[in-house]
Formats: C-alpha cells, structure tokens, sequence
C-alpha cells in the first residue's frame, strides 16, 4: 500500500495552512498566472553539507553506546559502572526489589517448576539425552539469566524445538545409540559455540541476523517442527523398541507401519493416551477460567507422579510398560572437558551452532518481546542476546544442552504473578531440590507419560489463524511460510530454514530489481501529490507527468528496469495528453522523495534519462532528493547535467517552475 512522503505532506501541510482550503498554487486554472520558481529552496538544497560517512555513522553509533550523551562528569569508573550496569540489569531492578515482589515470584517460580520438571525430561528424551541433563538444563541457565536478562516473563530452560534440532543434526554426524559418549560431547560443543555466537550478536549488535528469519517463516517452520515432534513421540507412546532416526513424516510413517507387525504392548498407549487427556483437559478448564491456570500448570507434575504410582503398585513394567530407569541426581557436574573444539567435528558443531543460535533467539525474542508489550515495557535485544549467549556458555561447562525462553512455560509463570526473574532463580532451586531428593523416585516413571507431556505442548506451535492471516496479508510471505513447513515435514529441520531463507532472500531480490513505481496527481484543493493508482480522484497536472520511484536504492540491480519503465510512461503520456486535451507533455518531475542512496550506475540512469528526455524536447527536474543522494549527483557532476535550477525540494516547487517555464516558452 503506498503513502504519500513524509516529506512532501509536511510541507504541504505547511504551506497548506497560510493558503486558504478552495486555493492551490498548482491549480490548472491558474497556470497562465506567473509563477516564479523558489531559487533559495534550490540554494538549500544543493548547499547541504557532506553528510557523514558510513565509518562515522557506526562509530558515532558506537561512543552513544558506550557513553552517555551529554554527560560532563564522564570518566573511566563511570564508563565502568554504565557496563557493568549494562551487563547485569539486577543491579538496577535490584534497588527496588521488595518482600511483596517475592512472594509473587516465590509463588510462580514453584508454579513455574511443577511444569518445568516433568517437560525438561520430556525434552531431554527428545533430544536424545539422558533425563537428567534435562534437569541440569533447568538450573545453571535460569540462575544466569536472572541475573543478565532484561525480560521479568521469560521462564528459561529446554524446548522443543531446539531439542528437535541438536538431535536431529547431531544424530547425522554421530549415533547416539551406537557411540552415545561422543553423541554428549558434541551436545556440550555445539551448546558451547551456540553460547559463544548470541553473546558475540550481542556485542557487535547483530540483532539483524535473527531477522533473516521472518515471521512468516517462523511460523511454517514451528508448525513443521510441531508435527515431525509429535510423530516422533510415537515410539515412546507405543512402547516401540526400534524406530527410524529420520524425522521426515515418510519416514516415520513407514517405521510406524513397519512396527504394527512387532510385538508391543497395549500398557504404553493406554497409560500415554489417558494422560494426554487429562492433560489437554485441564488446559481447557484453564483457559475457560483464568483462575485455574494453576491446575495446568501442575498437570504434568501431577500425571508423572500418579503414573509413577500406577506402574510401581502394578509393576507394569514386568509386563511390558517402558520406563525411564535410573536418573543421575546431584550437582551439575562439570562437562569442560567434554567440549571439543578440535577437528574432526569442529565444522559441523559450528553449523549447527549457528542453526541453535538463531532459532533459540528468534524464539526467546519473540516470547520476550510480546510479554513487555503486554506488561508496558521495553526489551532490549542486544542485552537478551548477551544473557542468552552467557548463560549458554555456562551452562555447557556444567553439563547442560541449549537452553532459551519457553513459550508455555512464560506464559504459565505471567499468570502466575511473576514481578521478576527472580522466579526463575526459584524454580531453579526447586529443580535442583529435586535433583538431590527425589529422582529416585522416577525409576518407575512410564516413558509413555513423557510423549504424552511432549504431545500437549505441541498445539501451541500450531498457528493455524496466522498461517490464514498471513495468506491474506501477503501471499508471498505465505510461500515463505508453506515452505518453511513443508521442508521441515518433508525433508528435515535443515532444509525447511534453508527453503524459507532462499524464497525471503528472493522476494527481497525480486522487488529491488522490480521497484514499484507510481504516476503522481494532486489532490484538488491542496498541495499533497499521491498516487493515481492508489487515489483515482488525484488530478494530474496537464502538460507535466510527475514520477515517483518507490525504491530505497537505485542502484545497478534496478536502474535499468526504472529507466525503460520512465521513459515507456513519457511516451505514452506523450501521445495521451496529444489526443485528449489537444496540449503536449513538456516537463517530466522524477520524485525522489522515497530514495534514500544512490550508486554509479544509479548516477548514470539519471544522466541517461536526462539525455533521452533532452532529445524529446522534455524539461528534466527532480524533486527531493535525500542528503545522500543529493550530495553524490553534485559529486558525480549528475546536477551540472540536469541543471541546479531544476532540482527542487517538493514537487509542488517543481510543478511550479515548470509552469512558469511554459508561459515564458509560449
């Protein structure tokens, strides 16, 4: 949809209010009036200073970073304190901090563990690891991010989809059923350099990387991980002892199909499925009544702890129920050694780090971002960065996997009150309560009831009436988002980000070769010029054509394509200005107000064009050109060729002159 420039409408509003409502200096009615061309805007114009170069756009970016405009009483100890301020926000949130915020954190915090636990083992099965680095990732992360991360929602800990990814692409470059021991150390390497990539976004403020997945192919691509995360749930709800690694849908169709002819037990499923609904249907009663929103939250606790029960006092696991076993307790133990930052798999963990970093980002900033709109605050994403990347460092030292901000888990932790990260620090501890007291006691839990606690978070990947909004939106942003979905669940994790990165980088390609451009008229009784397309009630000014580029950048990719498409326009209007109002085309106006930069081969197109118009017998003038490329057509010598006179600040100036220029030409 496009809008009338910024620039332009500020100064015709401007000029608007000293002109009375039924008066405008371009009427046609009043073109045999003199009117005499405003030679001091041009002055202003072509008199701009240089503007500042790029080096001093990102240095001046840099010192506003590190030190505080304006500030007289600057010095080495307050730029060390503004750092350190910067890098740990407890200090500041800190102060204020009191005992009423705490029993509200103390509350969710214990909320937030209830649903913690039994998901953290859940995922840690999902990523191919034993339950308790599930555990583990629940507790060394959290504690660092209270400390360094700027969102009071986020709950931290393992997901689903970045579960789905380490063992989907690990699993490509190690066996974990065949050499389980180097399976683990690659888990802690890539979590390692996942760390060592957001916090280095961060400090060189490369939030922009996570933008190249946008939201549309998020969307397709949570949808697909969704489904390929359920399908995979599969084994461990059927108690099937053998199941494909592929997570492709074919494949796992067929190692379903494949498992219908082996033996396997009726306990797994009934045991999963009865849970699954008692799950889904608490989540239902919350969500009917707010009020309950504890009752889901507790659900997966609450159906471990009776599935427990129920296989230890049957023993169905001597009749063919599959449980977990034997679970690690105890403090984090130290895994440093484990990292391997040397050859042979340094190339692919760092390729799959990247994948982690971006997708654990993309996913923590979104959650973050729209709880601080709900709760009327500001995220910063360099600084999340930072504590994403920090937390993930130390939490591969201390034998945790890729830890970021969970969706369901924040959302249950913001309606239960939280005021602060400081219940993350609570939930931590519980879990690691948990860990020296009770996971003894989780020897008998049915691996059914994980695939089941997996399987009810997956519905809130699924956005169906986004996918429907974003169909009615942008169609090519549905492209984006389709193959996102069909690349996860048809090839793999890999391939749908790579599909959904190729269509994003083509649409943007696409539409910077083949700029929109618009024929311009006015709106009868002011000075705002729009487009004709867009407002067919726009008058256009006769023996002028005014046109507008729609491109930030003219450049090498697009200068061709906006030279033809110019001078195709002034042919034809040309022959149509002949034939219905007997008059010719004399003036073409090109509006820059829309392009920001400008290249040589940009240059060269406006000389071209100048050139091919001169031979029409057509006046040339260009109107709002930016700082920037105002100053490189005086470097290029592009405004001697057009003529300083002929470059104005609005298109009504244009319009103007090139009326006035009629009348002495008549």
């Amino acid at each position: 949809m496009h809008t009338i420039p910024e620039r332009d409408c500020l100064v015709s509003l401007s000029l608007t209010k000293r002109v009375p409502p039924n008066t405008s200096i371009v009427k046609e009615t009043m073109a045999h009036e003199t009117a005499i061309p405003s030679f001091s805007k041009n002055a202003m114009i072509l008199d701009s200073p240089e503007p500042p170069s790029v080096w001093k756009e990102v240095t001046g970016t840099v010192k506003n970073a590190l030190i505080p405009r304006g500030d007289k009483s600057f010095s080495p100890l307050s730029f060390f304190l503004s750092c350190i301020k910067g890098l740990f926000p407890v200090l500041q949130w800190g102060r204020s901090y009191n005992l009423k915020s705490f029993r509200s954190d103390f509350m969710a915090g214990l909320t937030l563990a209830s649903l913690g636990i039994p998901q953290s083992i859940g995922y840690a099965n999902l990523a191919k690891l034993d339950p308790q680095y599930g555990l583990y990732t629940s507790v060394v992360p959290p504690l660092i991010y209270a400390v360094m991360g700027s969102s009071r929602e986020i709950a931290i800990g393992p997901v689903a989809v970045v579960s789905l990814l380490l063992s989907s692409m690990i699993q490509n470059i190690v066996d974990p059923t065949a050499d389980p021991d180097t399976y683990l150390k690659l888990v802690f390497t890539v979590t390692f350099l996942t760390g060592i990539f957001q916090a280095s976004f961060g400090l060189l403020r490369l939030g922009f990387l996570v933008d190249l997945l946008s939201h549309a192919a998020i969307v397709g691509f949570m949808a697909g991980a969704a489904i390929v995360i359920g399908l995979q749930q599969l084994k461990g709800l059927l108690g099937l002892g053998h199941f494909t690694n592929n997570t492709d849908v074919i494949s796992v169709i067929k190692a379903v199909s494949s498992a219908v002819h082996q033996p396997w037990h009726s306990g797994n499923f009934l045991i999963g499925c009865s849970f699954l609904i008692l799950i889904l249907a608490t989540r239902f009663i919350a969500r009917r009544n707010k009020k309950y929103f504890w009752l889901s939250a507790i659900a997966p606790l609450l159906s471990v702890i009776l599935s427990t029960l129920i296989v230890f006092i049957t023993k169905a696991d001597k009749h063919g129920v599959k449980i977990i076993q034997h679970v690690h307790g105890g403090l984090n133990p130290s895994s440093a050694k484990q990292i391997q930052l040397t050859q042979p798999y340094l190339a692919e963990c760092a390729k799959i780090a990247i994948v982690c970093a971006v997708i654990a980002l993309t996913e923590a900033i979104a959650v973050g971002r729209s709880f601080a709109s709900v709760r009327g605050y500001r995220l910063d994403g360099n600084k999340e960065m930072m504590a994403m990347g920090f937390m993930n460092v130390a939490g591969s030292l201390s034998s945790c996997y890729v830890a970021t901000g969970s969706f369901s888990r924040s959302a249950v932790n913001f309606s239960a009150g939280c005021k602060t990260a400081v219940s993350n620090i609570v939930m931590a501890a519980t879990v690691f309560l948990a860990l020296q007291l009770f996971t003894r006691l989780l020897y008998y839990t049915p691996v059914a009831i994980l695939a089941s606690i997996i399987l009810s978070a997956l519905p809130g990947l699924i956005d169906f009436k986004e996918a429907m909004s974003i169909w009615k939106v942008d169609k090519m942003d549905f492209v984006i988002c389709l193959g996102a979905f069909l690349g996860v669940l048809f090839g793999s994790v890999e391939i749908g980000l790579s599909i959904a990165i190729i269509i994003s980088f083509a649409k943007i390609i696409i539409r910077a070769i083949r700029p929109r451009m618009e024929v311009l008229g006015r709106i009868e009784g002011t000075e705002i010029f729009c487009s004709i397309r867009q407002f067919p009630m726009a008058i256009q000014t006769q023996s002028v054509l005014v046109i507008r580029m729609d491109s930030s950048f003219l450049c090498f990719v697009n200068a061709n394509f906006i030279r033809e498409r110019i001078i195709r326009w002034v042919m034809e209007a040309r022959d149509t200005i002949i034939e219905k109002a007997g008059d010719k085309l004399e003036s073409v106006i090109i509006d820059m107000s829309n392009v920001t930069n400008i290249d040589t081969s940009g240059l060269s197109t406006l000389e071209e064009i100048h050139k091919e118009l001169v031979f029409l017998n057509l006046q040339m003038a260009v109107a709002n050109p930016s700082w920037t490329v105002i100053h490189k057509m005086k470097v290029a010598g592009v405004t001697a060729s057009i003529g300083g006179e002929w470059i104005f600040l609005t298109v009504a100036d244009a319009i103007q002159a090139c009326l006035a220029s009629k009348k002495e030409n008549v």
